[in-house]
Formats: structure tokens, sequence, C-alpha cells
């Protein structure tokens, strides 16, 4: 931390940030009470006393075209986790499919910066998606899949996750246009389904992002 720059970096201070020191920034990003009393949340630097809505914005210019799924008929605890890996993937859009209400504790409130729909039943969430023109690729380990390693994901798409447990329902796997399975070679018949959603994120990054 310099002289000119008094304010300290985030990857310095796991606790976040205190107010402001020195001469106020100036723009429309910025929040008043945030530059008074400090940010701690879970952004990155960029994004440091910025209001919510100017990091949603900024965040629109380059989300990625892949949307992120999820059916939520049990109150899946993974759901705010994978809401969270949907936003540092810089996912389009995060579908809940089933209940309104899920456990948002895993999002570390990422949530609030990463666009999310609700979709009643997996008909109406299919009928969204074909009215978007995306196809709907179903990531589960059933007869009939394709293992991720080999699969060549669309550039424009939803990503499909089920349930922790018993997996996808036969409704979205029937619906689905692809179903992808990620290859395991442990003792385990399945991973947690916030890792599964990470990893297939990451998948359609390295497929489809130039570095």
């Amino acid at each position: 931390m310099s002289a000119a720059d008094p304010n300290p970096s985030v990857e310095l201070s796991t606790n976040g940030v205190g107010p402001w020191r020195g001469e106020l920034p100036i723009g429309d990003q910025y929040d008043p009470e945030l530059l008074a009393n400090g940010d701690s949340r879970n952004v990155i630097d960029r994004y440091r006393y910025w209001t919510i809505d100017a990091i949603k914005a900024d965040l629109d210019e380059t989300r990625h075209p892949f949307h992120v799924a999820i059916e939520n008929w049990q109150h899946d605890m993974n759901i705010g986790s994978i809401v969270r890996s949907a936003n540092a993937f810089g996912a389009d859009t995060v579908h809940i499919i089933g209940r309104r209400r899920w456990n948002k504790r895993g999002a570390m409130v990422t949530d609030r910066y990463q666009h999310v729909l609700h979709h009643d039943t997996v008909h109406a969430f299919v009928a969204w998606a074909a009215s978007e023109k995306l196809p709907v690729i179903a990531i589960d380990n059933v007869p009939g899949s394709v293992i991720i390693e080999t699969y060549a994901f669309p550039r424009e798409c939803v990503l499909l996750f089920g349930q922790e447990g018993p997996g996808l329902s036969a409704e979205a796997l029937q619906a689905a246009d692809a179903v992808v399975e990620i290859t395991q070679f442990g003792s385990t018949r399945s991973i947690n389904a916030s890792a599964a959603a990470a990893v297939t994120m990451h998948v359609w990054v390295t497929q489809h992002v130039a570095f």
C-alpha cells in the first residue's frame, strides 16, 4: 500500500476494507455509505465501494451466453453454492425450477449481482428455453449420457442440474437436448451437485473463452 493509494486491496484484507481514506473518488458507481463506513463484501477490487446496481450493470457487459438451471424440489442446500459459481464463471442467468424459495447461504450474497429467474415447473422452463432458442444440456450420470471430456458444449445453452442425491427428474432428462456426465475414477457413485456445476461451467469456459 503506497502513500498515493492509501486504500488497501481486498487481497490484503480478507475482512474487506475500511472507510475510504483521502480524496473521495468521483463517479455514479460509488456508494456514499460504503465510502464512509467501509466495504466488507465478497467482491473483487474493481467493485470495492460500488453500488449493487453498478456492479450488476458492469457485469452485464461481459456475461457469457450460457445459463444455469437448477431443479429445486427438496430445498437443496447446494443451490446457493451453484449460484455463487455461476457468478464466478460469468453465467448470464440462473434459473430456479420448482420451489421459489431456496437456501441462499451458500451464495454468499452473489445472487444480488446475478440475474435469477424462477419457473414453476420443468414444462415452463423448457418452454422458456425454446422461446430463447437455447438448447438444454442436462448434467447427470445416467445410462446413455455422454462423457463431458468428449462433449462440445453449444456456445449458447442452458446447463441443467438436479438435486443432490436423486439428480435430475425424469421429466427434465426427457426434455434435455443432451445429457452429459462427468467422468469419475473413484468408488463414489456421484460428486457433490455444486462441485459438478463448477466443473461443468469451467469446461464451458475452456471451450468458449479466449485467453
